[in-house]
């Protein structure tokens, strides 16, 4: 019978040398001036990382991080702080320093602890990254690297950046929870440069998951080269695209990051709890077409961005952010969900013990509609269809955006023809999504490297799309007059 890291994965005795007296005692340092509610978030992650550069590796790291953090809530006050010392007086100390958030009578600490069970494990790895030796993963990179010279003689230049780690975490609460996971990731991206009756162009591919050294099957690093490849050789045919309104159709996969940036952003509890989100009243309300369902989950199986719990120890799950059309919930974590008394939606996220946790997306995404790609390429007479984007720029609260265009093409009466670059998108999330008026049945949740910033933290995560119709984008393109 084949293990899971799931199976494998080491109790809070052992991985972090604590136990129930050490827990219980930082907790009642926690909530000794009075908090109403605390937890403690160990983590112990080991990283390592390869940068392979003119056919060679120039560059390597391995990183290990090792710590606690502690966290004090009351009312809408949060104190928090952290040690890398898992010794009970260092601990103690650092839940003395969250706790001065709080002033009142001393809260008692739980009598009794209960392991949250139960848990699926959606990592599909037989061997933690831990184990695998450099030796094993350089000819990984070397083999990549070949086959990209070899595919293309355009090729001039190729760099390749390999990265992987495991992350055990525990999460110990006031209410005697506690929650732990081992949180394997792994990352390839693939960068060439090539060269053209005198001219450069450059592009990239990369993919990553949860999961172990059986993902770079030969299929996958054969689509790898192949896609980084393309990208980059049919820009030497791409023409820059017309300025102004125009109808955009975003392709299936890696335009869902527009869905993430302009519109998932403002669906996160806090913004809305302040008061800076679009949709801080809109819960309810009609957002969209009624064929347009967006979804947040943590449950697709190695996805990047799928969790078995969130950094406060809620179970991940779906939320179900738009409902044919209607705006239904937001992104909560723990406090969030408190103030608008509903449940936790496991959406809280930190980046690392050094942070606390926020409403952060796990893997966001538009459900399939009832339009064939082909139908809504053939109704645009004048219009882009995008595939990639990169240096998008948003105003969180607005939904306020511009997005380069990596790669996409003109649709002229209802057919794709000339490549395009160096264009931009420009225009607000909120209005996109409700401007979308055509889903197509060809959902994509792209395997790429992403990561989301917001407050000074980043966080690994995913994002798909079906090919969807923008009736009316604003287009920084060239201008005919």
């Amino acid at each position: 019978m084949i293990e899971t890291v799931q199976d494998l994965r080491p109790t809070y005795f052992s991985a972090f040398g604590v136990d129930e007296k050490l827990i219980r005692e930082a907790l009642s340092a926690a909530l000794s001036r009075g908090g109403e509610y605390a937890d403690l978030f160990f983590q112990h992650r080991v990283a390592h990382n390869f940068v392979l550069e003119d056919g060679s590796v120039n560059r390597a790291f391995k990183g290990t991080e090792l710590g606690v953090g502690v966290r004090v809530v009351k009312g809408d006050q949060t104190g928090y702080a952290f040690t890398e010392d898992l010794s009970l007086e260092s601990i103690r100390e650092a839940a003395r320093t969250a706790a001065t958030i709080a002033e009142g009578l001393q809260q008692e600490a739980p009598a009794r602890f209960h392991l949250t069970g139960g848990l699926p494990s959606r990592y599909a790895t037989t061997r933690r990254w831990d184990d695998v030796r450099p030796e094993e993963k350089l000819p990984l990179l070397t083999g990549l690297n070949d086959k990209t010279f070899a595919m293309n003689d355009a090729i001039r230049k190729v760099n390749i950046t390999f990265g992987d780690e495991m992350s055990a975490i525990l999460i110990a609460d006031s209410t005697g929870r506690i929650a732990e996971d081992v949180q394997p990731m792994t990352l390839l991206y693939l960068s060439c440069v090539a060269e053209k009756n005198g001219e450069r162009e450059q592009n990239t591919y990369g993919v990553a998951a949860r999961r172990d050294m059986s993902f770079y099957s030969q299929d996958r690093l054969d689509l790898m080269v192949k896609e980084a490849v393309d990208r980059t050789m049919i820009l030497f045919d791409a023409v820059q695209a017309p300025a102004g309104e125009m109808p955009v159709v975003l392709g299936a996969g890696a335009s869902g990051i527009l869905l993430h940036e302009a519109i998932g952003h403002g669906m996160e509890a806090d913004f809305n709890r302040k008061g800076t989100s679009i949709y801080a009243d809109k819960i309810g309300k009609k957002v969209a077409h009624s064929f347009v369902n967006v979804v947040d989950e943590g449950t697709e199986e190695g996805a990047r961005g799928s969790i078995n719990v969130d950094d406060e120890g809620n179970a991940a799950g779906r939320t179900n952010l738009v409902e044919d059309g209607v705006l239904t919930t937001y992104l909560h974590d723990s406090i969030s969900a408190k103030h608008y008394g509903v449940k936790p939606t496991g959406n809280g996220r930190r980046e690392s013990y050094q942070y606390p946790p926020l409403p952060r997306m796990r893997s966001t995404y538009m459900l399939p509609g009832p339009h064939k790609k082909e139908e809504i390429i053939a109704s645009v007479k004048r219009g882009l269809y995008c595939t990639n984007f990169t240096n998008g720029q948003v105003q969180i609260g607005a939904g306020d955006f511009t997005f380069y265009v990596k790669n996409g093409y003109l649709i002229e009466d209802g057919k794709l023809t000339r490549p395009i670059k160096d264009v931009n998108i420009i225009g607000n999330g909120p209005k996109v999504l409700e401007q979308i008026d055509m889903v197509a049945d060809d959902l994509t949740i792209d395997q790429g490297g992403w990561t989301c910033g917001k407050d000074g933290q980043s966080v690994p995560v995913s994002q798909g799309i079906p090919t969807v119709r923008v009736a009316s984008i604003t287009v920084g393109g060239r201008s005919d007059r």
